[in-house]
């Protein structure tokens, strides 16, 4: 691996962190220069790089001997786990300068979409170029790309008249939707809503779930009222649940009515039970299939791609109607057990059925006692008439038995 006498840091966003010895520390989310006000340019005095379920941290361009596009390695594996907070006088280049509206020097306007890092002889690394796109002042046709000396762009530092999202969106494409959320904690609430509302309502449902449950509220009360209904029947519906519970009640009915009716029903049901109860920590759509379904069958559900781990770990076994409430509850069948039996084989003579399922209204500390005695990824919730109504699931536990703020970016 050798470094490049020239990079772009929107390259570089996402790519790993390694140490001397070949291991990840983590990956890049952007780069720290200090800030020039006289339109000089300004000097890279490191990366900030995200630590897997940590936080972002500071790492000095004296620590990286190697950068290309595809990773950066670091002269030692001793770095400091210090979260990160930007002093006065530091400039974060892909947070701060992409998507800045710009003026051209040739009078015309454009679109700030990258910037490039330059290494000079002595060592020191400089913010060196801008790529622009023009503004073409028509909605079907993309500007010209200009690549400009850094003292060609006037004001490029200081507080933008204008900035929007698309190349900041760009940087977050692949990224997963918890380490999403991690970016927009760390913008100020202007521009963490305008990266929100460009996302679709997929992802934006997605990195929602992730976030803190005040920034959920905050971004979810700041769109209109019928994207935020469109967003929450994206969500899942144990999360919406959660979410509209921390809305005051008229919020909530008016949600709750914009919603599809098929969508608005499980959320209904589950905001029924009380906080700290199964039937509230439940998803009401685990993998349901009838006795008579085949193993292959079986396989082929657990295998849908937007299934979290620990709802595709089993299918439940029930009488039909398979939409919770269910038919009669019969069992589960492990996925193990499935990759076991051959693929003609029926779910039906494979279930297991000698562990208890939950009641509705247990409560949260029985739910973990069972669970880890049995060393199981999720449980099932059963009815007084024996119908199945939904799953606890080992992430939903820990979001519970985490404290409550947990995901938020100041807490340590």
């Amino acid at each position: 691996m050798t470094t490049a006498t020239r990079v772009y840091v929107a390259r570089l966003a996402g790519i790993a962190v390694f140490d001397p010895n070949g291991d990840q520390v983590g990956r890049v989310r952007d780069v720290l220069a200090r800030a020039r006000t006289d339109g000089q340019p300004c000097r890279v005095i490191g990366i900030i790089a995200e630590i897997p379920a940590v936080r972002r941290i500071f790492i000095p361009m004296g620590r990286v001997i190697a950068m290309d596009a595809d990773a950066v390695a670091l002269s030692t594996g001793t770095i400091s786990l210090r979260r990160f907070g930007k002093r006065p006088g530091e400039l974060l280049v892909l947070e701060e300068l992409l998507d800045r509206r710009v003026d051209l020097p040739d009078g015309k306007h454009g679109t700030v979409v990258d910037i490039a890092m330059e290494r000079e002889r002595a060592g020191d690394w400089m913010l060196s170029k801008v790529a622009v796109r023009e503004h073409t002042g028509r909605l079907t046709r993309r500007g010209h790309l200009q690549q400009l000396n850094w003292t060609d762009v006037p004001n490029l530092v200081g507080v933008p008249e204008e900035q929007g999202t698309a190349s900041l969106l760009a940087t977050m494409d692949g990224m997963r939707a918890a380490d999403v959320a991690n970016v927009l904690q760390d913008l100020d609430g202007k521009r963490r809503f305008a990266v929100a509302e460009a996302f679709n309502d997929e992802r934006l449902a997605d990195v929602l779930q992730e976030l803190p449950e005040h920034d959920q509220v905050e971004i979810l009360t700041a769109l209109d009222k019928e994207r935020a209904a469109d967003v929450l029947e994206e969500m899942d519906p144990d999360d919406a649940a959660d979410l509209l519970h921390e809305l005051p009640r008229s919020d909530r009915a008016e949600l709750l009515s914009l919603m599809e009716p098929d969508e608005a029903h499980p959320v209904r049901q589950l905001l029924e039970y009380l906080p700290g109860t199964a039937g509230s920590l439940m998803t009401s759509e685990p993998i349901v299939l009838t006795p008579d379904a085949t193993v292959a069958e079986a396989l082929a559900r657990i295998r849908e791609p937007q299934l979290p781990p620990a709802v595709a770990a089993q299918v439940f076994v029930c009488r039909s109607p398979m939409q919770t409430p269910t038919g009669k509850y019969l069992g589960v069948a492990h996925f193990q057990s499935l990759l076991r039996e051959p693929p003609a084989e029926l779910v039906g003579g494979i279930v297991d059925n000698d562990i208890d399922p939950l009641s509705p209204d247990i409560t949260t500390p029985e739910i973990t006692r069972r669970m880890a005695t049995y060393n199981l990824v999720a449980m099932p919730v059963v009815d007084d008439a024996g119908r199945l109504v939904g799953a606890v699931t080992v992430d939903d536990l820990l979001d519970h038995l985490l404290p409550r703020d947990w995901r938020d970016r100041g807490h340590d």
